[in-house]
Formats: structure tokens, C-alpha cells, sequence
């Protein structure tokens, strides 16, 4: 017969009890680890993570008040509150194991005992010590998880009235939970910004859940989001847990909401009404909890249009909303968001870089950044990677195209690709030619990568790998 995984402490002063508790227990469970006096019980808990702990009820000659076993069920609880504890009585003493039980023991076995009982108690306290020590072990991982996930990753350097403004309409909503609609173009840090919300509010110690809605195919929206059961539909090999039920007490990030078809506007709107989500191929709802931050980089004249964005989805959405300004309205943050991704590339690539040149900061105040603060990192990155000196400069950073804040950002021709020499234009470089159209992609669509994806035949998950390959 097969032994059953399990450590086993058996703490009686009867050393007849110890030996014959001993010899069955063993033929039973792997680990049977025996003790005569109770004092030695917070050195053994120490040492070993036990599943089931027998302990006696009266410990010394003529003792049957259980005041012993009361004391040392308490002391092994404080040591161990998940620990489960089995008392040990004489047939006289029932009542008093009962009141153990009241106390924190699991469960009791009468002496003299027959021993189909007591592998049936014993048994069934190992189960349960494995479950208590298994929903332990996923409490810290989950912890993990949750700290990890909910962390703000990127500080948020805001020195400008612009973004001081944002940053007060931040500490003013975050301890609510009221919905949060964040607005800006892409790469403004609109993510970054939501992490930060969700740090100081109440659900801090809770999962952040980041959905990039503009990433989900249609087709995987519902089984994404709401879940599924197994069968459900070909393939669903499973039961899978959608991202609203994952994020239960914590906050939900949708970013992209405007790239959502309005079909699915409308399953999104009807389970945020009810707060109550029906994975596919289940007949029941299953309630949730969850505080909704939503972005997107649509501008405010199409969100409030009806034909592409439902106006009730938005004022579920919007019960506060935050515009990011782009970083060419943020001049006074430019300098020190780039010393910030200078430090950060300098000690990643393990480079001496003490600063930038004058010329170069001029430049940069000057230049549009149509990609915001993420091309501003991209370039800081390249620019690290390839500077000879110990300071950057223009020729660095390769900001071929100025243009002063005061200008509109080119919508629809890109200043870097018109103002190249006119032999380079010549050239028969695939990878410059590559890097020019998803250049000139992305200023025609306003660095929207969804649109600009779509102009150029590719995924987004395909423009990014590209993007990240050209430094764009």
C-alpha cells in the first residue's frame, strides 16, 4: 500500500501512545515525527512545516482539567495559525476537546482509539493542511504578483503647469473609484499615469490588470475578457479566467478602448452596467469588483461622435477625465525626462555619459517629438548606444527634422524622409526605405499604431518589432 504524502508531529507524554502512534502512523504517511514533552514544540515547529499536529490534552501524572492542551494548542497557533491541530482526550475529557475545537483544533480522537478512526481523522488533516499550505503558498505568490504588476514603473517627471495640473486631478480621484478616462496621443504615458492612479488609491494591494484592447482580435474579445469553459467552443481545451474576473478588487486597464468595434462596445457597456460577467459556455454570471481606467488616443471630437464611440459606454468611462498634453506643450519636461533616460541607458549600456551638449538641448526643444515621450526614450537609447564622447550631441541623437512647439506637427509628410539628401533618395536600401515608410506611416496617422499598422499591411504587434528595430 501506497504511503501518503504527509509530515505528521505526535506530541503525548504516554510513551506507549508514542510507540503504538508511531507504528501505525508510518505504515500510512511518509514522515511521523514523535514527541514526550510539549516544551520542545516551538523548536520542532521551527524546523519543519508540519501537515497535521496530534496533540495530548494533559501532559503530567493526575492532570484532566485540558488546561495543558489549551495552552500549547494556543502557543502552536501563534507560532503557526494555518497549523492543524488533532487533540488527543480520554472518553471522560470529550467535552473538553470540544471546547479545543472552539479554540482552533481541528478536529479529536478519543483513547484508547481503534485505528480505522484514527487514519481516517489523520488523513483527512493532512488534506486539509496540504490546502491551507498550498492557499498560503499562492497568497505570497499572488503578493508577488499583485506588487510586481501594480508597481508604477517609470517615474512620472512633471515640471510643467500642464502636467502639474494632471498630477492634481490624479491625488484628487485616485482614493475613489470612480471610472477614469485618460486622453492623449500615443506615448504621452497614458498607461504610466494609470499605474499611478491605481497606486494610491485603495486597491493598491490589488492585481493592475493592463488589456491592450488595439492587440485583441474581435474574435477573442469575449473569451479575453469574460472567460470561458471548457468546450465552450473548438479549441477550449479548458476553463480559462477572463482579465474582468482576474482583476476582481483591483483596477482594470483598457487601453486603445477606441479601437473596439462598436458590436463589442456594447458587450463591454452591458457587463460594466451589471457588474456581472458570464464566461462563454456557462449559464451564470459571476459577480465582480473592479475599479475601470480606460485610454485612449482618440481626439475628443470622434469620441463624442456616435458612429465611432457609444456615448453611453463613454459616460460609464468617463466619470473623470484626464487629458495627457503631448511633450512638444510640456518644453519645461523635456530636459529632465532625457537626463532621467540618459542615467538609465548610461548604466544599462555601461556608459560615461555626463550630460548633453548645449547644442543638442536647444535642438531638442525645438524638435516636435510626433512620438512623444516614447520616441524621446528611443532616441536617448540609440543615441547612448552609438555616442563616442562623454556628452551628446546633435549628431547623437539624429534629430534630422526640427520643428518649434509653436508648429503643427506634418499629418501627412514626414520632414525626416523630404529633407534627406536627394542621392540618398536614390538609394536602393531596403532597410532605409523600410525605416522611411514606417516613418512617414506614423506621422500621417499621428503615431496612432493601430492606423498606421493597418496603412502599412501589418500587425501591431509586427509595427512594434519593426519600430524597436529602426530606434523609432
Amino acid at each position: 500500500m501506497d504511503k501518503q504524502t504527509g509530515r505528521i508531529l505526535l506530541v503525548d507524554d504516554d510513551q506507549d501512545i508514542l510507540v503504538a502512534g508511531k507504528l501505525l502512523l508510518k505504515r500510512h504517511f511518509s514522515d511521523v515525527t514523535v514527541c514526550n514533552q510539549p516544551e520542545h514544540i516551538p523548536t520542532l515547529l521551527g524546523r519543519e512545516k508540519f501537515d497535521a499536529i496530534l496533540l495530548d490534552m494533559n501532559f503530567g501524572p493526575g492532570e484532566s482539567s485540558g488546561e495543558q492542551g489549551y495552552r500549547w494548542l494556543d502557543e502552536i497557533l501563534h507560532l503557526d495559525p494555518q497549523a492543524v491541530v488533532i487533540m488527543i482526550t480520554a472518553h471522560g475529557g470529550v467535552d473538553v476537546a470540544v471546547d479545543a475545537m472552539k479554540r482552533g483544533a481541528t478536529d479529536f480522537i478519543a483513547k484508547p482509539w481503534h485505528n480505522d478512526k484514527v487514519l481516517a481523522t489523520v488523513s483527512s488533516a493532512v488534506k486539509l493542511g496540504h490546502s491551507r499550505n498550498e492557499a498560503d503558498q499562492l497568497r505570497h505568490t499572488n503578493s508577488a504578483l499583485v506588487e510586481a504588476s501594480a508597481g508604477v514603473r517609470q517615474p512620472i517627471i512633471a515640471r510643467s503647469a500642464s502636467m502639474q495640473h494632471c498630477l492634481d486631478l490624479v491625488e484628487r480621484c485616485a482614493p475613489s473609484d470612480a471610472n477614469v478616462l485618460i486622453l492623449g496621443e500615443n506615448g504621452t504615458g497614458k498607461e504610466v499615469m494609470a499605474r499611478a492612479i491605481h497606486a494610491a488609491s485603495p486597491r493598491k494591494d490589488r492585481v493592475f490588470m493592463a488589456v491592450d484592447l488595439g492587440a485583441v482580435a474581435e474574435s477573442l474579445f469575449e473569451s479575453e475578457l469574460f472567460g470561458h469553459r471548457k468546450g465552450a467552443f473548438t479549441g477550449a481545451q479548458s476553463d480559462r479566467t477572463g482579465r474582468l474576473q482576474a482583476a476582481d478588487g483591483g483596477t482594470l486597464f483598457l487601453d486603445e478602448i477606441g479601437n473596439l468595434p462598436l458590436h463589442l462596445q456594447a458587450k463591454l457597456l452591458s457587463v460594466l452596467a451589471q457588474r456581472e460577467v458570464t464566461p462563454l459556455g456557462a449559464n451564470k454570471g459571476i459577480p465582480f469588483d473592479v475599479r475601470v481606467i480606460a485610454a485612449t488616443n482618440l481626439p475628443v471630437s470622434q469620441l463624442r461622435d456616435e458612429q465611432y464611440f457609444r456615448q453611453d459606454l463613454l459616460f460609464r468611462l468617463n466619470t473623470v477625465e484626464l487629458t495627457l498634453p503631448p511633450l512638444r506643450e510640456r518644453a519645461d519636461d523635456i530636459q529632465p525626462i532625457a537626463e532621467h533616460y540618459l542615467s538609465h541607458y548610461a548604466r544599462k549600456y555601461h556608459k560615461t555619459i555626463n550630460g548633453f551638449a548645449p547644442a543638442l538641448l536647444q535642438q531638442m526643444h525645438r524638435y516636435a517629438w510626433p512620438g512623444n515621450i516614447r520616441e524621446l526614450r528611443h532616441a536617448i537609447e540609440r543615441a547612448v548606444i552609438l555616442a563616442r564622447g562623454d556628452s551628446l550631441t546633435p549628431q547623437d541623437l539624429l534629430l534630422t527634422a526640427t520643428v518649434a512647439p509653436s508648429n503643427p506637427v506634418p499629418h501627412s509628410v514626414d520632414s525626416s524622409v523630404t529633407a534627406a539628401p536627394s542621392q540618398a533618395s536614390e538609394e536602393l536600401n531596403l532597410e532605409q526605405l523600410e525605416k522611411n515608410t514606417i516613418q512617414r506611416a506614423l506621422t500621417t496617422h499621428k503615431y496612432n499604431i493601430s492606423h498606421a499598422a493597418k496603412a502599412l499591411g501589418l500587425t501591431r504587434a509586427a509595427l512594434y518589432r519593426r519600430m524597436e528595430k529602426h530606434g523609432l
